[in-house]
């Protein structure tokens, strides 16, 4: 079925796509880490809740599951470089392997922040998958451990990925033409 999109919106990856960029991605995270240790995965919110479900599912074993949300961009397209961290985890992550999932990396900043954030309660490891990765955008230095794909620098949407709150149910990802709403 094909999505009802705005015109200046093009397709980056389709729902197949997406589906083969989690299940290559889980299937690292698995061999990864030894069975017998517990993997907590820590969903950023908002824009990683579609992905996180997608990936805890595609990892196919037991994980704890919280959530951060952290905050650099408001309602509009590019970053303000000041993070702020609006829920914070609730696990206890002291001595355990720590996943952070995010749906994609920017400027590096907010990941960066989350990470020293986590190190900061002792936990095994902490690691970083993201399923996108604009690495011309970087303004810090910060790497995922795991990445689906580096995307070029578009504004994209979909997936979890928003636009002032807005189209985060595509099932696809798109790249926005221009920043205009048509």
């Amino acid at each position: 079925m094909k999505e009802n999109v705005p015109a200046n919106f093009v397709e980056l990856y389709g729902v197949e796509a997406i589906r083969k960029m989690v299940a290559d991605l889980a299937e690292r995270i698995r061999t990864e880490y030894p069975e017998n240790e517990e993997i907590v995965c820590v969903g950023v919110l908002k824009g990683a809740w579609i992905f996180h479900a997608d990936l805890v599912r595609a990892i196919n074993r037991d994980v704890r599951v919280d959530f951060m949300r952290a905050s650099s961009y408001g309602h509009g397209t590019a970053s303000s470089g000041i993070v702020r961290i609006l829920k914070d985890i609730e696990t206890d992550i002291r001595d355990k392997h720590v996943l952070v999932v995010e749906e994609i990396i920017d400027s590096g900043r907010t990941l960066k922040f989350i990470k020293e954030r986590l190190l900061q309660s002792s936990p095994k490891s902490v690691k970083i998958v993201a399923l996108l990765d604009k690495k011309e955008r970087r303004e810090v230095d910060c790497e995922a451990d795991f990445v689906g794909t580096v995307v070029p620098n578009h504004f994209v949407v979909g997936y979890g990925l928003d636009w002032g709150e807005k189209f985060r149910s595509l099932q696809a990802i798109y790249r926005v033409q221009d920043e205009k709403l048509h």
